[in-house]
Parts: structure tokens; C-alpha cells; sequence
């Protein structure tokens, strides 16, 4: 299976804490849906961060899509193909309306205002969410925000998924919805989720980050 992100022996601390990861090792292959489980402070979200190179680890080496990533430059090309979709939905949305920040990503890659526009639609179409286009986005509920959030970051057309928590916040309803555009998603996928039966429902294998380091459940 090709490996489309490979982690080896990644070490991480913040400032005047303990370690959080000491040695872990995490590989993606094509078409995988990963889940990661762990406690509350256990470095999940720690470790997709270091894949789309927002913290660095001490030690350790980060491949994605082929490279070896070191340097910001590199991990340019890793935000692009690997689409992160934040634990909270309000780092990640700040323009207002839903189209307007849909678009924003096609458009820093270099789109006309009507390539963006027609990526917009076509996500919202594949999603059922079309009606959220023109909805003003602080006035969106924790659920809807949720899935706008993952609305955003396919309009970038990642072939990898980093979902943080993504059923916090979500009705029962809601989380139904986002369950079934996941499973029908073709991206590869890295899941940080607690919620057992979500795991269950998507996961193609499951693995539990503990003292640092991975291991098998």
C-alpha cells in the first residue's frame, strides 16, 4: 500500500512541559481511514499539526506525499495536499459569509473569482449543503459551522483529510451527516475522534497514541 504520510520517531515538547510524543511513529496509506484515540492531552492534535508543519518536532522525520519535510517551504506543498480541519470551527472560519470562505483557499491557489465560485457550488452540491452558500457564518450553529468547515477544506481539493474532533458539537443528526460524507468521501483520512461509535462507523483501522507513542488497539 502506498504510504501517502510517514511519521518515524517524532519527539515534541512545549516550552516548560514534559514531552507529549517520545518516539511516535504514524503511516497513512492510500484510501486509509485512520483513526487516532488517546486522553485528553495525549498529543493527537499535537501530531497533526506537526504533519502540516504548524509545530516542528524536536526529533524525528516527517514524510508526506514522497518528501521528506523539513523546511517551511516543504511543508507549503503538505498544507495544500493535506487538508487539517481544526477542532474548533472558529479558527478556521473568519470570513462572512460561507461562500466567501470556501473560496478563499481555490483562490490563494491561483483561481479566477469564477473557478473559485464554480469549486464553491460543486462541493455544496456534493455535500447537500447548498444551502448554506450565502448564510453569514458567525451566525451558523457549532454543527453547521462544523460541516462548513470540511465544506472549506475540500474546496482546497486535498487528497488527504486531518479531521481533529470532528463530531464535537454535533446533534445526532448532524453527526449522521458528516458520517456519511466521510464514508463517501475518496480522500485518505487521519481521524482524532473519542466517540467510539463514530470510529466504528468510519474507521479502516484504529490506533491509540499513549506515553507518547503509538500503538496498536
Amino acid at each position: 500500500m502506498t504510504s501517502l504520510i510517514e511519521l518515524t520517531d517524532i519527539h515534541f515538547a512545549y516550552p516548560g512541559y514534559p514531552p507529549v510524543l517520545n518516539g511516535a511513529d504514524i503511516r497513512l496509506g492510500s484510501k486509509e481511514r485512520l483513526c487516532v484515540v488517546g486522553h485528553n492531552g495525549s498529543g493527537k492534535s499535537t501530531l497533526l499539526r506537526i504533519i502540516v508543519g504548524l509545530l516542528r518536532p524536536s526529533r524525528g522525520r516527517v514524510v508526506a506525499f514522497g518528501r521528506e519535510r523539513r523546511a517551511e517551504d516543504d511543508f507549503l506543498e503538505v498544507r495544500r495536499l493535506a487538508g487539517l480541519v481544526f477542532q474548533d470551527p472558529d479558527d478556521q472560519l473568519f470570513c462572512p459569509t460561507v461562500a466567501e470562505d470556501m473560496a478563499f483557499g481555490p483562490l490563494n491557489l491561483g483561481k479566477t473569482r469564477e473557478e473559485a465560485m464554480a469549486i464553491v457550488d460543486r462541493v455544496l452540491a456534493e455535500l447537500d449543503l447548498t444551502r448554506f452558500k450565502d448564510r453569514v457564518t458567525h451566525k451558523l450553529s457549532g454543527g453547521e459551522k462544523r460541516l462548513v468547515t470540511l465544506a472549506t477544506v475540500l474546496a482546497m481539493e486535498p487528497e488527504v483529510l486531518l479531521l481533529d474532533e470532528p463530531t464535537n458539537a454535533l446533534d445526532e443528526d448532524n453527526e449522521a451527516r458528516l458520517t456519511e460524507i466521510l464514508r463517501t468521501l475518496p480522500q485518505a483520512m487521519i481521524v482524532v475522534s473519542h466517540d467510539a461509535q463514530f470510529r466504528e462507523r468510519i474507521a479502516s483501522r484504529t490506533v491509540r497514541l499513549a506515553e507518547g507513542q503509538i500503538r496498536p488497539t
